[in-house]
């Protein structure tokens, strides 16, 4: 047996070995040398593309850091020196910027806001109170409730003004016109209704939605109608030939709140499939949806005066940057179904919850500065205390929420308070502020 072995040894000695000069060394060395050539001389330089590459990031990376004795890499901060160029985002070059506080983690300080209180409780309502709307001349706002009516409240007084009977099911959206003396209301049985406020009677029916209407919404500067409901779909109206328009499809679950506006999108929907849509009216085709919500969506909120809005599911208020639907930062807090929301031009945001619950936010920095519990009316059930619906008036100065012990509260903003008296209870954190 070693006869042969030893004669495989010689003929591997004479095949290989000269290719290495090593005539003399191990058979086994050899034919690990030829392999390794064989298999591996082709790929022991890097392609040229790579190299180059490899070098780039080489060189941005900077000078190493200084080797330790035990031929570890020494991973003490270096002082950089003092001639270092500053790099754009305020550090030295040298310093490891991962162990830097990015300018963008400073939060700014919220604008102070006096705390709100309860001013006055209207009762009338036989059902929850499912929304509300306010007078363009701030003189009257009008409600909508399970009990099928539509009332018209004083809002200087809080007496009742009017009540219209139509609808033979729970009103689910109101909207006052700014431009016509019209009033538009939308219910749970598919219908809506144009009212003539100077004869108090239903002028026009709108016919299309195959289901129940949860929400409507009155174009700032178009006579167009929005309405969306359980049929998963928003249909725009013209408000004098009650033409259908466009049906914007593409929600799979009801649609809970529509908005518009003047500049595109001009339509703004979300619905309980989590999803917000953007919409372009004159197409009547979707601009962008947004998914970032986990829960269904079932509130929204234009800001007066700036070209954001924000969005409320269940735990969760996000806040968006028009035209193109940017999160700007999430409201985080409100450990609640949140039914609805409301924002003045003093950047006071409010959210309702379903169990009675509600929120004060900051409306720049997300800060929330008053969070309090609504309290059934006597006689009502603990579990009655819901906000439904809310809506501040035109002056920001008075806010009006529906709730589902039947009765309308009014809020108001404490005149005595000062930030002395209530100071800013705020600390900022490290969490990212993306504007």
């Amino acid at each position: 047996m070693s006869d042969v072995a030893q004669t495989i040894s010689e003929q591997t000695r004479s095949l290989f070995g000269s290719d290495y000069g090593q005539a003399s060394a191990d058979a086994s060395q050899i034919a690990l040398h030829h392999k390794r050539k064989a298999e591996y001389d082709n790929v022991q330089e890097l392609p040229k593309a790579l190299a180059e590459k490899q070098a780039q990031a080489a060189a941005s990376r900077g000078p190493k850091r200084p080797k330790v004795p035990n031929g570890g890499t020494n991973m003490a901060l270096v002082k950089a020196n003092g001639d270092a160029k500053t790099q754009t985002n305020g550090t030295t070059a040298g310093t490891p910027t991962s162990l830097v506080r990015r300018p963008n983690m400073q939060q700014p300080k919220p604008e102070w806001h006096a705390p709100w209180k309860l001013m006055r409780v209207i009762s009338g309502h036989l059902g929850w109170v499912r929304t509300l709307a306010i007078d363009p001349d701030n003189q009257y706002f009008v409600s909508g409730a399970g009990d099928r009516t539509i009332k018209i409240w004083d809002l200087a007084t809080g007496h009742l003004r009017l009540t219209l009977t139509g609808h033979i099911s729970t009103v689910r959206g109101l909207a006052v016109s700014p431009r016509h003396p019209y009033l538009f209301s939308c219910g749970e049985d598919k219908k809506v209704k144009c009212w003539d406020l100077e004869a108090n009677k239903v002028i026009r029916d709108y016919h299309g939605h195959l289901s129940g209407v949860y929400t409507l919404s009155l174009h700032p500067t178009l006579d167009v109608l929005v309405t969306g409901g359980r049929d998963g779909v928003s249909r725009v109206w013209d408000m004098r030939t009650r033409a259908n328009v466009h049906v914007l499809s593409g929600h799979k679950q009801t649609v809970t709140d529509v908005k518009c506006q003047e500049a595109d999108p001009q339509v703004i929907s979300a619905s309980l499939d989590k999803t917000v849509r953007l919409w372009d009216l004159a197409a009547g085709k979707t601009m962008g949806v947004l998914t970032h919500h986990k829960k269904g969506v079932r509130a929204l909120a234009l800001h007066p005066k700036e070209f954001t809005f924000a969005s409320a599911s269940t735990q969760t208020i996000k806040q968006w940057k028009c035209p193109e639907g940017a999160l700007m930062q999430n409201f985080d807090g409100h450990n609640s179904v949140i039914n609805t929301l409301a924002v003045n031009e003093d950047n006071v945001l409010f959210s309702g919850g379903d169990d009675g619950t509600m929120s004060f936010w900051d409306w720049k920095t997300g800060h929330r500065f008053q969070s309090l519990d609504s309290i059934a009316q006597p006689g009502s059930l603990d579990a009655e205390a819901g906000i439904m619906c809310s809506s501040f008036d035109q002056t920001g100065l008075r806010l009006i929420t529906g709730e589902a012990d039947k009765t309308i509260k009014i809020w108001g903003p404490d005149s005595k308070a000062t930030p002395e008296t209530h100071p800013l209870e705020w600390k900022p954190t490290l969490s990212r502020v993306k504007f």
